[in-house]
């Protein structure tokens, strides 16, 4: 984990925003999801802003930070019901396994899924030191936990990843349902014609608009306004695809073919109106490492 200085009133809105990235990636990892994962990132800075006038001196900001994530991220599990226990590891001496540039880049680009197949003291160990690159003391600080358990927790989520690699993917690939796939066809051929009279046309009355970790907005009218914003750039081009599994669509920047996706956007339908819009324009990260296809 990377130094950071002490947070002060005037200095807490840059800290988050500094932060945010980092902290995404550990929160995503926890819950098996970069669409939950926002979710808990944004639960969790707003839990530290409410907590942040109440907490005195803060000597690592940073550690501070991912503990609230971390608890934050433990109880969106609790509520999702996939969390039956919260193993700490047993009190044992044992040296955590060295690790080396090759581990610690297969286990970044682990999915999602691997690691929720991990139980939640290695899942999180695993993240902090392998994806973060955070000390043992550091992971000791966000878990609560000695040092010890820290080092067992860690020795045995790096072993069953190990394991968890050499097994076959055998996960049925996801689809898109009919209707699904006409009208966000439809949406995008509009988009990507900038014919956002016919997008202002499919949308709700009641419409609302999410800019995640930019803005929000409400309404037609209000909502009209955000399609204006993109016809005054370029670096955009959408597709029809699945992230997670959800209909989505995938922003590709025409400036960089054969790049991957640079971001992508969630729409909710009743009655063939689109009645919410969450784009991750302004919050790229979320799409790191982010199971999705064309």
């Amino acid at each position: 984990m990377t130094s950071t200085p002490d947070a002060s009133e005037g200095s807490l809105d840059r800290l988050l925003v500094a932060m945010r990235p980092r902290l995404h990636r550990y929160c995503a990892r926890m819950v098996g999801s970069v669409i939950d994962g926002e979710d808990v990132l944004q639960d969790a800075l707003i839990k530290a802003v409410e907590a942040f006038a109440s907490a005195g001196r803060i000597d690592n900001p940073a550690g501070w930070l991912f503990r609230i994530a971390h608890n934050t991220a433990l109880d969106f599990l609790r509520r999702r019901s996939r969390l039956a226990s919260f193993q700490s590891g047993e009190e044992v001496e044992m040296i955590a396994d060295p690790t080396d540039a090759i581990w610690s880049r297969q286990v970044a680009s682990t999915s999602l899924r691997t690691f929720m197949r991990l139980p939640v003291a290695q899942r999180s160990s695993v993240i902090l030191a392998d994806v973060l690159g955070c000390s043992l003391a550091e992971v000791c600080e966000v878990m609560d936990c000695s040092l010890p358990a820290a080092k067992a927790a860690l020795h045995r989520g790096r072993t069953r990843l190990r394991e968890l690699a050499d097994e076959a993917d055998d996960a049925p690939g996801p689809k898109m349902s009919e209707a699904d796939r006409d009208r966000l066809s439809a949406y995008v051929a509009h988009f990507n014609a900038r014919d956002f009279d016919a997008i202002r046309a499919m949308i709700a009355d009641d419409v609302r608009l999410e800019l995640v970790s930019k803005t929000r907005m409400q309404g037609k009218a209000e909502v009209s306004r955000y399609f204006g914003n993109y016809a005054g750039v370029a670096d955009w081009h959408l597709v029809p695809g699945l992230v997670e599994g959800r209909p989505a669509i995938l922003v590709f920047d025409p400036g960089e073919p054969g790049e991957r996706a640079k971001y992508f956007m969630l729409l909710d339908w009743s009655a063939d109106k689109v009645t919410t819009i969450r784009d991750f324009r302004h919050a790229a990260y979320v799409i790191d490492g982010a199971d999705y296809v064309i």
